[in-house]
C-alpha cells in the first residue's frame, strides 16, 4: 500500500498554555501542515508548511524541545481512491509574540482555549493534544490556565456545533 507523510506544527500562546491555532477545512479542523517534499526533512518540511499556510515565520514561534508527536492512519488517495497508509508527525511550538494568521489554503483558523481534555477532532487532533497535556505537565510542571486566564476563541471562524 502507498504511503504518505505530512508534518506540521502545533503553534500554543502562552506559558502556561492558554491557547492553541487551528485551521479550518471545509469539513474539519486541523493543523498547518503538509507532505514532506523530497529531500526535506521533518522540521524543514513542518517550517515550510506553517509559512505558507499561516503566514508565522520562524522569527515568531520557539520550538520546544523533546516534544514529536506521530500517528498513523489510513487516507484515500484523491487521485484513484485507493488507500494511503499516512504518518503524521506534530512539533510544538509557543508563539512569541503576537501575529497577524493569514489563512491562505484553508477556509478560516481559530485560537482554541487550552481546556483539557480537548474533544475537536478524534483521529488525529484530540490523541495530539492529550500527549502535548501530558508532555507541559511533565516536562514543564504546566497545569491547565485558570478560567480567568482563559480566552475566547479569536478571529477566523467560530466552531461549529
Amino acid at each position: 500500500m502507498p504511503e504518505a507523510k505530512s508534518c506540521g506544527f502545533l503553534i500554543v500562546r502562552g506559558k502556561p498554555v492558554r491557547d492553541f491555532l487551528l485551521m479550518r477545512h471545509a469539513d474539519r479542523w486541523d493543523l498547518p501542515k503538509g507532505h514532506v517534499d523530497p529531500g526535506e526533512s521533518e522540521m524543514q518540511c513542518a517550517w515550510r508548511e506553517l509559512q505558507e499556510e499561516t503566514g508565522i515565520s520562524a522569527e515568531d514561534i520557539d520550538v520546544i524541545d523533546g516534544f514529536r508527536f506521530t500517528t498513523h492512519y489510513q487516507v484515500r488517495s484523491k487521485r484513484d481512491g485507493r488507500p494511503i497508509d499516512k504518518m503524521l508527525v506534530v512539533f510544538l511550538a509557543r508563539l512569541k509574540r503576537d501575529v497577524r494568521v493569514e489563512a491562505t489554503e484553508h477556509g478560516g483558523y481559530q485560537w482554541f482555549a487550552w481546556q483539557p481534555p480537548h474533544k475537536i477532532q478524534v483521529r488525529t487532533i484530540d490523541p495530539l493534544l492529550a500527549a502535548v497535556e501530558e508532555f507541559l505537565r511533565v516536562r514543564e510542571g504546566e497545569a491547565p490556565a485558570a478560567p480567568s486566564q482563559r480566552q475566547t476563541p479569536q478571529e477566523g471562524r467560530p466552531p461549529e456545533s
